[in-house]
This record gives C-alpha cells, sequence and structure tokens, in this order.
C-alpha cells in the first residue's frame, strides 16, 4: 500500500502543476513563468514517483512488474485529474464519453492488477 500511496500523493501533485495555470486569466503571467512555476510544483511529484517505484518493483521487493507499476500509475493519475478537475479547478465536467473511456482504463487497471497484493 505504500506504493499506491506515494502514487496517488506524486499523482496529485502532476495534475495540479499541468492545471493549476487555467484558473489563471490570460495576461497576467507569461507563459514561460507557468511553465517554471509548473515544474517548482513538479518537484515533488517525482521525489514520491522514484520511491513508489522503486519500493513497488518485484526485483526491489515488491510485489509488481514495471508494466504494473506504470498501469496503476496512470489508473490513479485519472483519478486525480477527475478530482482536480472537478472540485478544485471547477472546469467543464466530463461528457458521458469520457466516462465511459476513463471507465476503460480502470478495467484495464483491474486486469493488470488483479492476483496481486498492493
Amino acid at each position: 500500500m505504500r506504493t499506491v500511496y506515494l502514487l496517488l500523493s506524486s499523482n496529485l501533485f502532476m495534475n495540479f502543476a499541468w492545471y493549476w495555470h487555467l484558473l489563471i486569466k490570460n495576461g497576467r503571467l507569461p507563459l514561460w513563468a507557468f511553465i517554471v512555476l509548473s515544474w517548482l510544483m513538479a518537484l515533488p511529484e517525482y521525489a514520491l514517483a522514484v520511491p513508489a517505484n522503486r519500493f513497488g518493483h518485484i526485483e526491489q521487493g515488491g510485489t509488481m512488474t514495471t508494466t504494473q507499476l506504470k498501469i496503476l500509475q496512470e489508473g490513479l493519475s485519472v483519478g486525480t485529474f477527475l478530482f482536480l478537475n472537478v472540485l478544485i479547478l471547477r472546469s467543464e465536467l466530463p461528457r458521458p464519453r469520457d466516462l465511459i473511456a476513463f471507465a476503460m482504463i480502470l478495467g484495464g487497471l483491474l486486469i493488470a492488477l488483479s492476483g496481486r497484493r498492493l
């Protein structure tokens, strides 16, 4: 579970770094400033993702392959994106097609991780 918590935290930082600037109207800051600020926000993402992958990898004493770790990361990324998009950024709501696509990603995650202890 340590891997899941670290990846979840990592994805919160990542998604916020990618989308926070959409809250700010054009003209307030130049694009380069948004890029620098986003990189600074993404630094904790890397500090959490690297140990998550090391702890979770089967060769490092974990229970997952690199492929399973990546699929888990993508599933958590979608979940944290939905959380931030709807509750924090208050951006547009996902369309039914978007929700179906997210459900398919979740289905892939469940298939990839079936039988594994997290």
